[in-house]
């Protein structure tokens, strides 16, 4: 993806931001972890990994940090219901309504519906809304929905994850009701972006790559694997694209699954929407991933997704905030990704944390092996 003049012509000067503080009162609560458990021995319990804090460090990194003069501040709101069925069932919808009147309820393996989190939901849906008309109404060209709860794990009828309502899944339905043709999601989260996967997985209108810890199932409402061989069905066959990385891939690693799986993919299918679902806890010293991104990685799949979007979708780009749950690095790793859409002449934040070591052998022998797995079975490798 290298070319000055692609770069020169993919210019962007700012970022839509989009963001409601009232995002913040969604609590989990405490324990062990995110199990919301007391064992009744530990003197310290932690707060749910997906708290107020490390959002909180986002929003005030972008209006502090040295990246502030390119981000534009817009106000989010909150999805009205009919909003929801265009992703999600209404027996699901009602489900969640009716936990939020009985004052909460433990949706799955911590995920926690507490007293404001369902108004929290709705401000995260109906926020990713508002970022993807923004750029449906040619109103910008790069749009950040900067939301929490997360979503990407949320399916058409069931909660999973941390998630109750699938932003990203939401904003793609608007786009292609809107009129847009296809619609790609390239998904960093570490974890697989399976929510948002099962809702378009019979579509050939919507291409889900996402590049995740190699984690398999983990429970009743998270059946799916991950696994390269969940390839869609039916019409979709084969517009679902999982990249499960090894442990400890790294930047060079990352980088390397962009430009050998993730670039040509883009390029085969020609969407004229991109969707970047972005979770930081890939990053070397998140507490819920093994993946050891650090800043320059994330600064570079930045780069990369932007001049895809250059190139397919008139620079168009939605970007959905997801997990990352190091209080303070994730803000940097956020931080580092704006960087790289901006394509930025010279880095605005060095890395607080600095070196950490890698070795990329490993990984790119999975990568190959993917590829190989991909150029077999996939129609749009078949000829490549």
């Amino acid at each position: 993806m290298d070319g000055a003049g692609a770069a020169a012509s993919s210019a962007v000067n700012q970022i839509d931001v989009f963001w409601h503080e009232g995002m913040l009162k969604h609590d989990a609560g405490n324990g062990v972890f995110d199990s919301g458990m007391d064992p009744g021995f530990l003197e310290v319990l932690e707060k749910h990994p997906e708290n107020s804090d490390r959002v909180r460090n986002m929003v005030s990194i972008l209006k502090r940090g040295p990246i502030s003069p390119h981000i534009s501040w817009n106000l989010g709101r909150p999805a009205l219901i009919p909003e929801l069925l265009s992703f999600h069932t209404p027996e699901y919808v009602k489900e969640l309504v009716e936990a939020d009147k009985e004052g909460g309820k433990v949706l799955c393996s911590g995920t926690f519906l507490n007293l404001g989190s369902w108004d929290a939901a709705l401000l995260a849906a109906g926020t990713t809304l508002s970022a993807m008309k923004h750029l449906l109404d040619g109103h910008g060209k790069v749009a950040y929905a900067l939301v929490r709860p997360p979503g990407h794990h949320a399916q058409p009828s069931q909660a999973d994850g941390y998630c109750f309502l699938n932003n990203a899944g939401l904003a793609v339905q608007l786009a292609l009701d809107s009129g847009c043709k296809k619609v790609a999601v390239i998904d960093i989260d570490v974890h697989y972006g399976n929510g948002t996967a099962e809702g378009f997985y019979r579509s050939d209108k919507v291409l889900t790559i996402s590049l995740h810890m190699n984690h398999g199932s983990w429970g009743p409402s998270h059946p799916h694997s991950g696994s390269v061989d969940e390839l869609g069905e039916g019409e979709g066959y084969g517009y679902n694209l999982n990249i499960p990385l090894p442990n400890g891939t790294g930047d060079n690693g990352y980088i390397y699954a962009f430009n050998e799986l993730v670039v040509p993919s883009i390029e085969k299918f020609g969407p004229d929407m991109i969707v970047l679902v972005a979770g930081q806890d890939s990053s070397a010293f998140d507490p819920n991933g093994r993946q050891c991104l650090t800043v320059e990685g994330y600064k570079e799949i930045g780069r990369i997704v932007h001049l895809l979007a250059t190139r397919h979708s008139d620079g168009r780009l939605l970007i959905v905030q997801e997990g990352g749950y190091h209080v303070t690095y994730s803000a940097y790793c956020l931080h580092a990704t704006l960087e790289g859409v901006l394509d930025l002449p010279m880095p605005l934040l060095s890395d607080p944390i600095a070196y950490y070591p890698e070795d990329e052998t490993f990984p790119v022998k999975v990568i190959e092996a993917i590829k190989n797995y991909q150029k077999d079975k996939v129609p749009l490798w078949r000829n490549s």
